[in-house]
């Protein structure tokens, strides 16, 4: 029997379902529906409270551009709906784009990926279609999960309907998703080696190819597919750790790792991306992807290579305890009861995600220290920052974290009465305050520790500041400040 979707044979689609409203599928079907204005795109979620927020002025997820795109398409051919048997039951084509987080139980238990709700969406998808479906997965999934999806489809089946499973993977940046959609370096798409798997490629080419050149969108096989969006991932992920272990190299020898960093960068055979040393990489996707690498090479039984992998991770964590550490060490090796501004929670610029930002892990071995951690950041709210800072599995008492921990909506009331101030997102609008003003209310010596490297080092100096900042060691002049009058506390 020949695979046809719904009751037609050519390569074009009309309705379109996403299961997840979240970071990859809201954005995704937000650019399809605006694009491909003749398909009619749902995207659905079992969260009221998420779909209440992608129907309303207010959208779940912060990234620049979105909200005009989505008012300008919503209720016309952009629907959100937490119906989601509805839309699987119309669509033709439908996209999972569930949360495939770390395991943090079990076999695989902080290396593999937790496939629970790819499993539930594809189960859902069996008991409720009645007519054929391409189903398309596009969360971040461990090679072969598109044949335990296949698997999970074949085996509840009904009579007549037939499955064509594809690999889609998303290589959307937190921050610039709008434009990685609009204008992608490549679209990945893996299906079958068969007439109607090809088919099934083609279809969703189709969707691509309105706005999209025919030359960016590579097929290849599923596997292929899957394994591209870890390896790159991983690849971009040992760049940002080799570059943080040449930072501690450049501290230790008075190089300067921006230096060091441009020289490499300018070797056309490197290149200059992901070449700026930090306080450490987060995200939902480089260490969740590179650890997924690791339980791979282990399950295929090649330990030099998860080793090699798992480094990547090591230098990653070693990072962000160094600059913990390095702040204490400043601050005379105690900050008990000290107060430590930080500036930025979200894992970078440009979002309100917080998942593994390095900030997380910088306020708590500060914490564990007895320090009073004061937050601000411009787009993460103080209930995000308090989820995260009492996760139970960073967190063994709550109580204490909302005692030494508060968050601010203005970055000079954060910063009154501080000993030091943590850069920790390279948001730009740090690189724009009045250092002056903030100088002249902070306790001194007034210590800046920029994670980031975004701040003028020098004319904080100027301005009195101890700096201290990643991959160099900077040298301050004797410069006579008078003592400040405010308690030091």
């Amino acid at each position: 029997m020949k695979f046809q979707y719904q009751t037609f044979s050519d390569m074009t689609l009309s309705k379109i379902c996403c299961i997840g409203a979240g970071y990859v599928g809201g954005p995704t079907c937000t650019i399809i529906a605006d694009k491909c204005q003749d398909v009619t795109v749902t995207v659905t979620d079992l969260s009221q409270d998420r779909i209440n927020q992608w129907n309303s002025d207010n959208l779940p997820i912060y990234e620049p551009g979105l909200d005009e795109i989505v008012r300008r398409r919503r209720n016309k051919n952009l629907f959100f709906s937490t119906d989601v048997k509805k839309a699987i039951i119309e669509a033709e084509l439908i996209f999972i784009c569930v949360n495939t987080p770390t395991k943090n139980y079990g076999l695989g238990k902080g290396r593999a990926a937790d496939l629970k709700y790819v499993e539930s969406a594809a189960r859902m998808i069996a008991e409720v279609a009645n007519q054929s479906k391409i189903v398309v997965e596009k969360s971040t999934v461990p090679v072969k999960a598109a044949e335990s999806i296949s698997n999970i489809l074949k085996a509840n089946h009904r009579t007549g309907v037939q499955y064509q499973v594809l690999s889609n993977p998303e290589f959307l940046a937190e921050g610039t998703a709008v434009s990685d959609l609009l204008h992608p370096d490549r679209v990945l798409i893996g299906g079958d080696q068969t007439s109607e798997g090809r088919e099934a490629v083609e279809s969703l080419c189709w969707i691509y190819q309105h706005w999209v050149p025919k030359e960016k969108i590579i097929t290849m096989n599923t596997w292929s597919s899957e394994l591209s969006k870890l390896a790159a991932n991983a690849f971009l992920a040992q760049r940002i750790s080799s570059i943080n272990a040449m930072s501690a190299i450049c501290e230790m020898t008075g190089a300067d790792v921006t230096e060091v960093a441009h020289a490499v960068g300018t070797d056309t055979r490197i290149g200059n991306k992901f070449l700026k040393a930090s306080v450490g990489f987060g995200g939902s996707c480089f260490q969740k992807d590179v650890l997924n690498m690791v339980y791979l090479c282990e399950c295929l039984n090649l330990p030099e290579v998860a080793d090699y992998w798992q480094q990547v991770i090591n230098i990653n964590e070693y990072q962000k305890r160094r600059f913990a550490n390095r702040i204490i060490e400043c601050l005379f090796n105690t900050v008990t009861n000290k107060k430590i501004a930080i500036f930025g929670f979200s894992f970078k610029k440009d979002t309100g995600d917080t998942r593994e930002s390095a900030a997380i892990y910088v306020c708590k071995y500060l914490m564990d220290e007895g320090a009073n951690i004061r937050i601000y950041d411009p787009k993460v709210t103080e209930k995000k920052v308090f989820s995260e800072l009492t996760n139970p599995l960073l967190c063994e008492d709550p109580d204490r974290v909302k005692e030494l921990a508060t968050t601010y909506r203005d970055p000079y009331e954060a910063a009154d009465g501080t000993h030091a101030l943590v850069i920790c997102t390279e948001w730009d609008q740090f690189t724009t305050l009045d250092y002056s003003r903030i100088y002249e209310k902070m306790l001194k010596p007034a210590f800046i520790f920029d994670g980031r490297l975004i701040l003028d080092h020098e004319g904080l100096m100027k301005i009195g500041f101890q700096v201290v900042t990643i991959g160099k060691k900077l040298h301050r002049s004797n410069v006579h400040r008078p003592f400040s009058t405010a308690s030091q506390s």
